[in-house]
């Protein structure tokens, strides 16, 4: 029997006949794992991400991803590290390192949103799957994501800024990015924040301003910035910056919503400074990436191409 389904030597086709009979009667699944381990096969990934030393949110999403590395390393499966420095020329030469070796599966974030389009036709043309983390590319389509729904987490922080609100309310969107941060995840949620309050045209008590900081440049603040203002919108993980201006300048009654358990956020969300957090799971994004290469390629199972993150609200009294 084993031959047959295997295809394996010579076999009068009376057998065959009658061992199909079988199989269709009732029913046959080729174990896959037991087959890999059988033939010692190996599974080689590779990981394209930035160097997370002074990336708290970085350092979460690899600590899923070795943590996944651990659990399949004895199905035969190895993962290759390429971590950029945060910057488009250093991203291209680890690419390129991806591209010229040999990989069954990749998983990456595309932050910088031109090179990751090139790097990504240049990878596809091994025909090899990709899964990345975080956030995505629309075109071109072909790899899996998994990460949140960028628009929908914006939208809810809308709805979070309109909460008990009856009076007039200024409400300051604080961007606060580096100088390539211009990823689709940023724009698709600051695009959500605003669509929810143009589809409840109701609320015509908001009135909205920007402004746009460099990383970690509390000195770009000044009071004057948040004279009025009711609410604060941060809509990447450093809502921490906002709040400790706050905090050092004694301005209270400010609500804040932001992005992500960072240790800085946590503190300022306990003190009741950050109000809402909206958390984007960054170790479970890393586990769950290297978990679908592992059901696509070692188990041959079908796999969601699109997995979306749960929307969680954190606030300081369900944090613990």
């Amino acid at each position: 029997m084993d031959r047959i389904i295997h295809n394996r030597g010579q076999v009068a086709q009376e057998n065959i006949d009658k061992v199909n009979a079988i199989i269709e009667e009732y029913g046959y699944k080729r174990n896959i794992f037991a087959s890999n381990l059988a033939f010692n096969k190996k599974f080689k990934f590779a990981v394209l991400l930035p160097q997370f030393s002074d990336l708290e949110y970085w350092k979460i999403q690899m600590r899923g991803i070795e943590k996944a590395e651990k659990e399949f390393k004895p199905y035969g499966v190895s993962i290759s590290y390429y971590l950029y420095d945060f910057d488009p020329v250093s991203f291209v030469r680890m690419a390129q390192n991806v591209l010229e070796a040999d990989f069954d599966g990749l998983l990456f974030a595309p932050i910088f949103y031109d090179e990751s389009v090139r790097f990504l036709e240049e990878f596809q043309k091994k025909d090899k799957p990709i899964v990345m983390i975080d956030s995505d590319i629309v075109e071109p389509k072909g790899h899996a994501y998994v990460g949140q729904n960028a628009f929908k987490s914006g939208f809810l922080a809308g709805r979070l800024t309109s909460f008990a609100v009856k009076e007039q309310r200024k409400v300051l969107i604080v961007k606060i990015t580096r100088d390539i941060e211009a990823t689709s995840v940023y724009l698709q949620r600051i695009d959500g924040f605003y669509s929810f309050f143009r589809q409840n045209p109701q609320l015509t008590h908001f009135k909205f301003s920007e402004i746009t900081i460099n990383d970690s440049s509390l000195n770009q603040l000044d009071k004057a910035m948040f004279e009025g203002i009711s609410s604060v919108f941060v809509p990447n993980s450093r809502a921490y910056i906002v709040a400790q201006f706050l905090e050092e300048n004694q301005i209270n009654g400010i609500r804040i919503i932001g992005y992500d358990l960072l240790e800085k956020n946590i503190e300022y969300l306990k003190k009741g400074v950050i109000d809402f957090l909206i958390n984007q799971k960054p170790e479970e994004q890393g586990y769950s990436a290297v978990n679908h290469l592992y059901k696509k390629l070692v188990l041959q199972e079908a796999v969601e191409e699109t997995y979306y993150m749960p929307l969680e609200i954190i606030v300081k009294e369900n944090f613990d």
